[in-house]
């Protein structure tokens, strides 16, 4: 069985600090729907997420359960905006298993005492899920959008998250910050850009989710998604076109258990690395995780061909390679936040900088209502 709680309302952030944990936390409400064989484990595995994998993680308890140590495992889940679920998390929002966009955004509960500090010690580096930055487009691409370029001319909408509480918004400005300093331009060069790109942007969305349903909804011209939200949103007949960067940025979302957690949460996060978990995120528009080359599609290795993922624009290669695929390991410090953290999204509270695309965000107005 799982119990879903309901993410916040979707609504259009306008101020770049984001809404206090305890008050996130105490907007989640339960509501109830079947899944598990009843049988076997009477044990219940909390998930808090970000709200971008939720059918994907949907698809994998089921499979789960099919299992022997997944029988009868019944689970409760809570899927929002990164940022916020960390912070709820932190607040006391009961977690077994958090499956969230940035590590950083583990390392808040590492630091509160709730996950131990070896969770990315693993092969995985504690990532669970991987994708990658596109750029979503309407039908038949009228403002010819082909790259980074084309997002800051006169007239072009943009939709994308809000960096305060979104992860998939960090990945998002890290992309289009690293389309520049990685290909020999300079900081100063890239801040011009971001200043240019925050400026064109018209919804500033609470999470990578509510940027999707804003676009779907006919806002904007151009919106910064997860390559596997354009697939999810194929598959359930809201497609919309989307365009892969020559550089783009590899999103690496993680995943850990608590210290608090029960007992079966182990099982279930290495059923989540399995081929079996794997697979079922590659089915949902994921690029299954490939620790030896990142980025790369290994549909092979989890019992898949190309054919079998549908909603991407190419059946016959649905997970193109990218031509310039940024990594945080290989080119942002060695795979650690904290080298771009308050650099590019600090908050100048408490002694910390402002970051650079905190500034762009307040001088393009959007930061206030």
């Amino acid at each position: 069985m799982t119990t879903t709680q309901s993410p916040p309302s979707r609504f259009r952030r306008r101020r770049w600090i984001a809404a206090g944990a305890v008050a996130a936390a105490s907007a989640l409400a339960l509501t109830a729907c079947g899944s598990g064989s009843g049988s076997g484990s009477d044990e219940t595995i909390s998930i808090v997420g970000f709200a971008v994998p939720e059918a994907a993680n949907k698809a994998i308890q089921a499979e789960f359960n099919k299992t022997s140590e997944g029988k009868g495992v019944r689970f409760k889940t809570s899927y929002g905006a990164s940022g916020d679920q960390s912070r709820a998390v932190e607040a006391g929002l009961k977690a077994d298993y958090v499956h969230l966009s940035v590590a950083t955004d583990v390392d808040r509960l590492v630091k509160a005492g709730l996950v131990d500090a070896d969770w990315n010690k693993g092969p995985n580096k504690g990532i669970v899920s991987t994708s990658v930055v596109v750029l979503g487009v309407r039908k038949g691409n009228p403002k010819n959008i082909k790259g980074w370029d084309d997002l800051i001319k006169p007239g072009v909408k943009i939709v994308t998250a809000n960096p305060a509480s979104s992860g998939a918004a960090r990945w998002n400005a890290l992309a289009a910050w690293g389309n520049i300093t990685q290909n020999g331009g300079t900081e100063a060069e890239a801040t011009d850009y971001l200043n240019k790109l925050f400026k064109n942007v018209v919804a500033l969305e609470n999470s990578g989710r509510d940027a999707t349903t804003a676009f779907l909804g006919g806002t904007g011209d151009v919106i910064l998604a997860y390559e596997n939200e354009a697939i999810l949103a194929a598959q359930n007949g809201q497609g919309f076109e989307y365009v892969i960067p020559d550089t783009t940025m590899l999103i690496e979302n993680a995943g850990a258990i608590l210290k608090k957690s029960t007992p079966v949460a182990k099982s279930w996060l290495d059923f989540v690395l399995s081929k079996e978990g794997q697979k079922q995120f590659a089915l949902k528009g994921f690029r299954p995780l490939n620790t030896a080359n990142p980025g790369v599609a290994d549909l092979a290795a989890v019992g898949l061909k190309a054919s079998d993922i549908k909603g991407a624009p190419d059946s016959s290669d649905p997970f193109p390679t990218i031509k310039h695929l940024l990594t945080l390991d290989k080119d942002f410090g060695g795979g650690d936040w904290a080298a771009v953290k308050d650099k590019l999204f600090g908050d100048g509270k408490d002694g910390n900088p402002e970051g650079i695309v905190t500034k762009a965000i307040a001088a393009s107005g959007k930061a206030s209502e």
